[in-house]
This record gives C-alpha cells, sequence and structure tokens, in this order.
C-alpha cells in the first residue's frame, strides 16, 4: 500500500508542470539522451531489428501505467479472429524472474507468466507467448503454432528490436500528462509527429463512459475514441456470474493491484456501489499482497480481472472480479483492416 501512495502521488506530479516535477527534469534529460542514443544505433543500422514471415501489429502506449492497452489489446485480437485472422500474442510479461521465452497456458502460474499475458490468453484463447527479447518469443511462438499468420505484440512501442507492420498508441483521460519524459512526467519517449520514425500510425484514446470527448493529441495522428466502463456482471475464479448491481445494497470491500486504483474505485462508485474499504496497491502487485489484502477483508470483494488471475487459490467464495468493457469506435477497427489488407493464408 505504501509503494500504491508512492504511485499515487508521482501521477499527480506528472500532469502539471509544478514545482516538484521540474526538480525531475534533469533526471527526464539523462532518460531522453539515453533514448535517442538508442534510437539512432537502429536508425543508423548499426542494429538491425528482427523480421517476422508475419505482420506484425504492436499495441502500446506512451504514458506510464494504466492507459487501457490490456483490454485494447483483447479486443483487437478478438476483431482480428472475427476478420479470419489466425492472431497470437508475445508481451515481455511484467516481473517475470524468468526472461526466455514461455508459452502461456491457463493454468500457468501469473509468477512466471505475467498477469496481462495470462489475462489475454484466458480472454481470447489465442497462443501467447511471453520473453524479455519479443522477437524470440514470437519465433518460438510461430515455430509452435504454425497456423498462426499475425502476431499481436503487447506493449512493444519502445522494443525497437522487433520491426512492425502497424503502431497503436492508445492513452486514456490523463493524455499527454504535463507533456514531459519519465520521471518529470509521464511520457516513455517524446510524443512523435506523424512522420517520426516508428510512430505510432493509429490512436486510441479512452474516456469513462458519460465523460466528455477528450481533446486531441499533437501529432496529426489519427485518433479514434473509446469509452470504457464496467460490465454488467462480477465473475469469480470458478467462471460464475453474478449481476453487479446484487451488491448495491451490501458494504463490499475493492481490492485494486493496477496503475490507476481510484480510476477503478471510482467506477464502481458510479456504478451505486457502497464502498466500506478500499485497498489500493501497486500496478502489478505480487499474489502474496493481493491475497493478504483478500484476505483481511470483510463482506464481498471485488476486483479487476489483472488481480483475479492472481488470487485463484484463495479460499474466499465472495471474491468477484468486475471486468472492463471498451466500446470502440468502428472506425477504429476499419482502419487497422485498411491498413493490414485482406488476412493472409
Amino acid at each position: 500500500m505504501a509503494r500504491a501512495r508512492l504511485e499515487a502521488c508521482w501521477r499527480a506530479l506528472s500532469l502539471r508542470r509544478g514545482p516538484a516535477a521540474r526538480l525531475l527534469l534533469p533526471l527526464a534529460w539523462l532518460y531522453g539522451a539515453l533514448l535517442a542514443a538508442r534510437r539512432s544505433a537502429y536508425q543508423s543500422g548499426r542494429r538491425q531489428p528482427t523480421r517476422l514471415p508475419v505482420p506484425v501489429v504492436v499495441v502500446g502506449n506512451v504514458v506510464v501505467g494504466g492507459a487501457g492497452k490490456t483490454p485494447t489489446t483483447i479486443a483487437l485480437v478478438e476483431h482480428l479472429k472475427a476478420r479470419g485472422w489466425r492472431p497470437g500474442v508475445v508481451s515481455r510479461g511484467h516481473g517475470r524472474a524468468d526472461g526466455s521465452p514461455q508459452a502461456v497456458h491457463t493454468d500457468t502460474d501469473p509468477a512466471l507468466a505475467g498477469d496481462e499475458p495470462l489475462l489475454i490468453h484466458r480472454a481470447t484463447g489465442v497462443p501467447v507467448w511471453v520473453g524479455r527479447a519479443r522477437a524470440h518469443a514470437a519465433a518460438a511462438l510461430l515455430q509452435a503454432h504454425p497456423e498462426v499468420n499475425l502476431i499481436v505484440c503487447d506493449d512493444g512501442l519502445q522494443h525497437w528490436a522487433l520491426a512492425s507492420d502497424l503502431r497503436v498508441a492508445v492513452f486514456d483521460d490523463r493524455g499527454l500528462g504535463n507533456g514531459w519524459l519519465l520521471p518529470a512526467g509521464l511520457l516513455r519517449e517524446p510524443w512523435p509527429s506523424s512522420d517520426a520514425p516508428r510512430a505510432p500510425q493509429l490512436v486510441l484514446r479512452q474516456a469513462p463512459q458519460g465523460a466528455p470527448p477528450p481533446a486531441a493529441l499533437p501529432g496529426g495522428l489519427p485518433l479514434f475514441q473509446a469509452r470504457r466502463a464496467l460490465g454488467a456482471h462480477a465473475v469469480n475464479a470458478q467462471g460464475e456470474r453474478m449481476a453487479l448491481n446484487a451488491f448495491a445494497d451490501q458494504a463490499v470491500t475493492a481490492v485494486a493491484g493496477i496503475a490507476r486504483p481510484e480510476a477503478f474505485f471510482g467506477m464502481l462508485r458510479g456504478r451505486g456501489l457502497r464502498l466500506a474499504a478500499t485497498v489500493a496497491l501497486g500496478d502489478h502487485a505480487e499474489a502474496s499482497a493481493l491475497a493478504q489484502a483478500v484476505d483481511h477483508a470483510t463482506g464481498p470483494v471485488l476486483c479487476t480481472e489483472k488481480d483475479l488471475v492472481k488470487l485463484a487459490g484463495t479460499p474466499r467464495q465472495d471474491l468477484w472480479a468486475v471486468p472492463l468493457v471498451l466500446d470502440i469506435d468502428p472506425a477504429f477497427f476499419a482502419a487497422i483492416d485498411e491498413r493490414l489488407g485482406p488476412p493472409r493464408a
């Protein structure tokens, strides 16, 4: 919880160009110089990215944490399947102790797969491989699944070692924050113009259901909108469903080990739920920390889907995950289809 408080304080300072953020500018300049040196190595040809024999679509963000990348990846994979593609997904697998390529199965330990890759596999059923070197993970996936004819790279906008055919940047209502690089701001890399090398080609900006449309971002890139809301039903580890409004007359505990726990808590309150307690943990919180929070909670416990994958062994029968539902502008998927063309054999 101390980590979550520190993350919340840093996120607050990264949204405006105040004194605290300015103190961190020298570190941001150093970070920017390291990024420029890495970019120059690839642009000059000193380092060559790996080109796969199938198209590669990258879904990532240029801001830190909680922009909605994972639900966007899931929605995109489902769309590609419906269009006739046979996609597979590669990801680094945040927090894994072992960086070597590994397949993700439904029962894989989240500590070995990462919470988000495991969630993506369970939600879509497509082959998912994780590895620090995504090109190696993708090669292993294609060898194990020769039927796969497209790779979706989860969180790979800053991974230059894997060549890509289409790049999608996902933003939330924070936009660019204060516009500065880490750690003075939210940006993992300078926000590019449309003609910058390896710039995202499409931008998907998410906002809560009912909020006014988010403002356009600088850079002149095609911008599409998505609305996010909580699903109508909560689910437990056994796949059982419960109407979310069934919790409206109960005092519930909300637990979240994600980048922006307060956003989840606020959406629950917006659905009329009474939160007797909230437990905010750091993003990608360890299973032991989540289990401890859940074990000490009173009343029904609501968490996110990403948290539930780490809590499959909990003895609690009143633990429920509330899915996040995205309503994505159909024009976004049309733009994806236009750039990819028809599925390949």
